[in-house]
């Protein structure tokens, strides 16, 4: 059920109650949410024009992103500077900078990384044989790979391991295919989007089944679920739903706000996958345009001519303060009602990777 509600108390700093609904002040103007809309608000030429802000909820960070920055983050704290971080931790410019502030440095391979020095795996996911670069380079490795991620490595190897062909839905290139791939690269082959069924080759059509990176669309995945299933009727799914729940609830609050949307801002990175499909399910469910921006500096002023009615969101790896900073760029050009649509209670957290507990343990113990 979508829950409307004021604007978020927790994250807007001064609060007040005010009336029907609660007033919050960002940048000097005074924000006022009022529950209950229901319909588009039509007037005439004495009477103002309406500027609302729709702000979906679950937004910015998943369990897996918090995790994996956090891994980064304690590291630092642990080992000290510099600590080595293989790929882009997570896909958002500004937490990577933020990183690099604090001394983590980033690499694209094992090779950069200095013999013996501390490195960290990504939140994407790595194939075996970086792990195995890792030990030859006598590298101390933490991996940061999202346990959703990990799950679909273990049913790939669990497929391969009983000689299925796996169709891995997925867009090429991007490290989470790269990482699940190398988990069985004889057996998997890569179906990029519904256009790509077409190209699939298997070896048994009764010995087939699909599994799917964690940020894609849903829609377009079931899609091409679908035509592969005209191909191969026996195509058998994942023990349980690959695209991750917070993949799945971003979506979907998008889907329920974009139809009253004149236009759809995502406060994401453009490599961001999930961010990514944020923008194009907004357009696929109603909303007249969308746009995708790292900073609240980056929002066009012509993109909010004509406009009364903005939806904002972000990607599962963005920290909510850019999305404060795009609310307070909206109101200080008239947008300031803001009123936050609920579709889901996001309460699930991962611990850390266990190499860095043990050694945080070992630390802690030394101390006392």
């Amino acid at each position: 059920m979508t829950r409307r509600s004021a604007v978020p108390t927790a994250l807007m700093g001064r609060v007040s109650a005010g009336g029907r609904g609660v007033v919050a002040r960002i940048a000097g103007s005074e924000i006022r949410g009022e529950g209950g809309y229901h319909g588009r608000v039509t007037s005439d030429a004495s009477t103002p024009v309406r500027k609302r802000v729709l702000l979906a909820k679950p937004r910015g960070y998943c369990a897996g992103v918090d995790r994996a920055v956090q891994t980064v983050e304690e590291a630092l704290k642990l080992y000290g500077a510099p600590v080595y971080v293989r790929k882009q931790i997570v896909h958002n410019k500004h937490v990577v900078s933020t990183l690099e502030a604090r001394g983590a440095i980033f690499v694209e391979e094992n090779e950069e990384v200095p013999e013996g020095s501390t490195v960290v795996f990504s939140a994407h996911g790595v194939a075996p044989e970086v792990h195995e670069q890792a030990r030859a380079r006598n590298l101390k490795a933490i991996d940061a790979t999202c346990p959703l991620v990990t799950k679909v490595h273990h049913e790939a190897r669990r497929f391969a391991a009983e000689d299925y062909d796996i169709l891995l839905i997925g867009h090429e290139g991007h490290e989470e295919v790269i990482g699940t791939s190398g988990e069985a690269p004889a057996h998997i082959q890569l179906v990029d989007g519904p256009d790509d069924v077409e190209n699939v080759v298997v070896r048994d059509p009764a010995k087939v089944v699909w599994l799917s990176q964690t940020t894609l669309s849903v829609d377009e995945t079931m899609e091409t679920v679908a035509r592969l299933k005209t191909r191969l009727p026996l195509l058998q799914s994942p023990p349980s739903d690959d695209i991750c729940y917070a993949t799945s609830n971003r979506q979907h609050v998008i889907k329920e706000i974009a139809p009253e949307c004149d236009v759809v801002i995502v406060v994401g990175s453009r490599n961001s996958s999930n961010s990514v499909r944020l923008v194009e399910v907004a357009l696929g469910a109603g909303a007249r345009a969308g746009h995708l921006v790292d900073y609240a500096s980056e929002i066009r002023d012509e993109w909010l001519e004509g406009a009364t009615t903005v939806g904002v969101s972000s990607g599962a790896s963005v920290p909510d303060d850019l999305v404060m900073d795009v609310l307070a760029h909206l109101a200080e050009r008239g947008f300031g009602e803001v009123t936050e649509y609920t579709t889901a209670e996001e309460r699930l957290t991962f611990s850390l990777p266990q190499e860095l507990r043990r050694d945080m343990k070992a630390a802690a113990a030394a101390r006392s």
